[in-house]
């Protein structure tokens, strides 16, 4: 009898618009951290636009967090709402540790396949932002769902090869001289791939969910 009596309940739409101004904080935070790399912002203005967008993602996450405790009918699954929030915020803490390494080993100047994974970062915030209004109703966009995350997918296999281009042009670079330069670089490099892996495991959480209801 409650079950039926739940369904019967309007499901709060909060968490949608939740998530997607959480989504928007990625995007601007991807958009300031490209500007760092192709030099468009100084890395202190970088970094701090980075920083602002951090916090108001940590907001928003807060919110939901909130929200799951208080609501009574959610969308769906109050695990999966969690997951699906803290991997999203995983994303733009993993641009925060970045423009940190940034900050902290004096970088101030970028090789082009750094430049290269700015856009790249961007390229996979933005999918995000297409994909997260599609939960609104996931039987209906199912199929568009999974099309954007094997994009998704794809934009992240290109990521993992602009690293090892880059590590190897450092490698090549300062092999039998500057040590500390690999070793920074490389760095960097690991902390934008894994800005894009963080993005692709957003879009795997939202492929589960939508595979749960079906």
């Amino acid at each position: 009898m409650l079950g039926w009596f739940q369904k019967l309940l309007p499901k709060e739409e909060k968490f949608f618009d939740l998530f997607e101004l959480h989504a928007k904080t990625l995007v601007a935070g991807a958009e300031a951290l490209k500007g760092l790399l192709n030099g468009e912002l100084d890395v202190q203005a970088g970094s701090r636009e980075v920083l602002a967008q951090e916090q108001r993602a940590d907001e928003i996450a807060a919110q939901v967090m909130v929200a799951v405790g208080r609501t009574f009918i959610t969308p769906f699954d109050r695990g999966d709402i969690e997951e699906l929030i803290g991997s999203m915020d995983d994303s733009i803490d993993q641009m925060q540790k970045t423009v940190k390494a940034i900050v902290l080993f004096e970088v101030d100047t970028f090789a082009p396949a750094m430049k290269e994974l700015g856009f790249v970062i961007v390229e996979a915030a933005e999918r995000l932002v297409d994909l997260l209004p599609m939960l609104r109703n996931i039987k209906k966009h199912s199929d568009a769902i999974g099309l954007l995350a094997k994009e998704i997918g794809r934009i992240e296999e290109k990521s993992d090869e602009l690293h090892d281009l880059g590590v190897k042009e450092l490698f090549k670079a300062h092999r039998g001289s500057d040590a500390m330069a690999y070793i920074v670089g490389a760095d960097i490099y690991d902390h934008l791939e894994k800005v894009v892996d963080r993005f692709e495991d957003v879009a795997k959480r939202v492929s589960r969910i939508v595979l749960e209801h079906l």
